[in-house]
């Protein structure tokens, strides 16, 4: 496996991995911290059964200082009213320090005595029998008791070992579990959310910043998302307009034909108006569907490269036929040089649309002119003409679909959809389009990638 092939540093495997291993690690330390404290509990007498016994060797002690062994023997009597188990006092020979000697029984359960912190088992026949040295005196003698029944370590066992076993698993792993809903499950409802509702035409939810802003895979489905509802939402709104624009516009040809069927016009007058309306509309119908194809199509487009010089003498050439302008006032400045990478057609068809809007707002003995310079990667391409230009605030607007800032009606100055259909095209190929004023016209930008070489 190389290194190549692991996820990146914010991919959602190494929060996983890192919350995996964090729950890992805290079960071991739990489980070996926890088994020290309730090995403590269960198996070593407690502080207080320490100090209490501690307590009983001393008064032990002071017993036998003061008294020799009938202070013992008073000591003894008073103990063992407090607590029901054997009590004793020996010294360092093993011999009762009391006036009543030790029986054979006791004797032979001074052979195996316990210390303050040895373990204590449960198991074991009976209570275990401890031997405490005098704290003052060691050598002088020692307190021998059989432990109390309520000093025994162990008592809640069951309950601990169930806590131990049980309960303190099943919590961490449900704080595991609610980890992992909150880094997967959560942001996977949103998603679920936002789907049900594109279902139910509500285009313009968007996702919580919670899970957009995250760095993982998670996050980066989230803003695909989001583009993607955006995506949807301009492209209805596309269509709404278009369908709203499109039948605006085909209310003024119809009703010209309503009106030229009803009139007493000769028959060679209403053929030739027909067909001149009916090429409007058709015109009309074909334009809008064009912007509306490259508007929604996102298929890449086979590129090759372009000459642009080539490009613009077979443009030129239908221009000055369909315009009757004379090749003379359409000059190209760019030389054999300009090659650009895509789409012929689409490129084509942007350019066309732009030097048609160039010769219809330019005029009578006008000049069009295309420049060019090569900019990095790039073509830089620019179309001028003569025809006055239009307001600053309007310069982003002439891209809209049937925008007419002339008024012109349809059939002569247009229907306002050549340079939206232009931009598009342009666009889709990885390049740019804008206009600005020159102070004598208007000057159209095209930023095209050049060809590699």
């Amino acid at each position: 496996m190389k290194w190549s092939d692991l996820p990146g540093k914010h991919s959602l495997f190494w929060r996983l991995a890192f919350l995996l291993i964090a729950f890992c690690l805290l079960m071991i330390w739990l489980s070996w911290s926890w088994g020290r404290y309730m090995e403590q509990k269960n198996l070593f007498l407690s502080d207080e059964a320490r100090a209490t016994l501690s307590g009983y060797a001393a008064e032990a002690e002071r017993a036998w200082t003061q008294g020799q062994s009938p202070g013992v023997d008073g000591w003894l009597q008073t103990v063992r009213l407090r607590e029901r188990s054997w009590v004793g006092v020996i010294g360092h020979d093993l011999h009762s320090l009391s006036s009543y000697p030790l029986k054979t029984s006791e004797n032979q359960r001074l052979t195996f005595l316990r210390g303050l912190d040895w373990p204590v088992s449960r198991h074991t026949r009976g209570l275990p029998w401890l031997k405490i040295p005098f704290p003052n005196d060691p050598a002088a003698g020692s307190l021998v008791i059989e432990l109390p029944q309520r000093f025994m370590p162990g008592r809640y066992r069951v309950f601990w070992r169930v806590v131990t076993n049980g309960v303190i698993p099943r919590l961490f792993t449900l704080l595991l579990c609610v980890g992992l809903y909150r880094l997967l499950v959560v942001p996977l409802n949103n998603l679920r959310e936002q789907a049900n509702a594109w279902r139910a035409d509500r285009l313009t939810v968007r996702l919580s910043t919670q899970t957009t802003s995250r760095q993982d895979e998670l996050g980066e489905l989230g803003r695909a998302f989001d583009q993607m509802s955006e995506r949807l939402q301009s492209t209805v709104a596309l269509q709404q307009q278009l369908l709203r624009d499109l039948s605006h516009e085909l209310r003024t040809p119809l009703s010209r034909l309503r009106v030229a069927s009803e009139s007493e016009q000769s028959l060679a007058q209403l053929r030739e108006r027909l067909g001149r309306e009916v090429d409007g509309m058709q015109r009309l119908v074909e334009d809008t569907l064009q912007l509306a194809w490259l508007d929604t199509e996102r298929a890449p487009l086979p590129e090759e490269d372009i000459q642009i010089q080539a490009l613009w003498e077979m443009l030129t050439e239908n221009a000055c036929f369909e315009s009757g302008w004379p090749s003379e006032q359409l000059h190209c400045a760019v030389d054999s040089s300009c090659w650009v990478r895509g789409h012929l057609n689409t490129l084509a068809q942007a350019l066309e649309n732009i030097l048609r809007n160039a010769i219809r707002h330019s005029p009578a003995g006008g000049i069009v002119r295309l420049h060019g310079r090569r900019e990095g990667a790039y073509w830089h391409l620019w179309l001028e003409d003569q025809g006055g230009g239009v307001a600053e605030q309007e310069l982003e607007r002439i891209f809209a679909p049937f925008t007419r800032l002339d008024g012109s009606r349809p059939g002569d100055g247009g229907f306002g959809l050549g340079l939206s259909i232009a931009r598009n095209a342009v666009q889709r190929q990885g390049g740019s389009l804008w206009a600005e004023n020159t102070g004598q016209g208007l000057r159209l930008n095209m930023r095209l990638l050049a060809r590699t070489a």
